[in-house]
């Protein structure tokens, strides 16, 4: 039976992957589809299943199903919570049955999840981490689209495909190699993707933030500090001197694109990757 709520994405169904910490971007942007009256479904792999998912940087069951209840307490909404690989495509086929089957539809599908934590010099960079990473963040959102696209263009109603990208997807960065990879193959999937989706009535975009400090976001301070001999406070303070907004992003800026991108006013916005950077990309 197809999921009512209230507000302007009541009756509709999202899924949001990598939604499984707290303080993370998937968890600001399943509150705020959640705020605006879908029903969303938080999925992340749940358990360290091998040297490129490291407890401790992964969203573990007891951590994302009590993130699940704190969204579901404070909107009101219907969580479901889903655990998944997204580097495996059954599983990600899995997940988007389970949103049919379980809240009657598929409209808004996230690709959040990605591994932001393996970064090395480019010369001490193993073939297997720079291959852990893209299938991650490349991979893992093509099976994450490739997912919803069988659902939603046989459906008929449309849909919404939005990966989160970075602001690696437009510029390099030191000690990332596979992680500026990752992200720039990112533009080309949408916007070859939006092309054969336009009739379906779907779009796919990237929304491509600054830093933002979660929790992994802390980790990278330290990491990137430490690299060019930095103290922290000298580290952050340069980068607000590198935004115009004075500050780095925040968990709900990525939010706010995306439920904008989900809504009725950017239907016809497609194949873009949207900076939301405070005005530090083009600068």
């Amino acid at each position: 039976m197809q999921h009512q709520g209230q507000g302007r994405f009541a009756g509709k169904v999202a899924v949001v992957t990598g939604a499984g910490r707290r303080k993370g971007l998937g968890e600001a942007i399943a509150r705020r589809l959640a705020a605006d009256g879908a029903a969303v479904i938080l999925s992340d792999i749940g358990r360290a299943a091998d040297a490129a998912t490291p407890d401790g940087m992964i969203g573990a069951v007891s951590e994302l199903q009590a993130v699940a209840a704190d969204i579901a307490a404070d909107t009101g909404a219907r969580i479901e919570t889903f655990i998944c690989d997204v580097r495996d495509m059954d599983q990600m086929r899995a997940l988007a049955t389970f949103a049919v089957e379980r809240l009657g539809g598929l409209d808004f599908w996230i690709n959040n999840a990605g591994i932001g934590y393996l970064m090395k010099p480019l010369l001490e960079t193993d073939v297997s981490e720079w291959q852990a990473v893209i299938d991650v963040n490349l991979t893992g959102c093509f099976n994450g689209l490739k997912a919803a696209a069988e659902v939603m263009a046989p459906a008929g109603r449309g849909g919404r495909v939005i990966n989160i990208a970075s602001q690696a997807a437009k510029s390099g960065f030191p000690f990332a190699a596979a992680y500026c990879s990752s992200k720039h193959g990112l533009v080309g999937l949408v916007r070859s993707a939006a092309i054969e989706l336009g009739r379906h009535g779907i779009t796919v975009n990237n929304v491509c933030p600054n830093h933002v400090t979660t929790g992994l976001g802390a980790w990278q301070n330290e990491y990137f500090s430490k690299q060019l001999g930095l103290t922290m406070e000298q580290y952050l303070e340069a980068m607000k001197g590198r935004i115009p907004m004075g500050r780095p992003g925040l968990p709900q800026d990525t939010a706010n694109a995306v439920a904008f991108l989900c809504s009725d006013e950017a239907v016809y916005i497609t194949a873009e990757s949207m900076n939301v950077s405070g005005g530090e990309e083009p600068h």
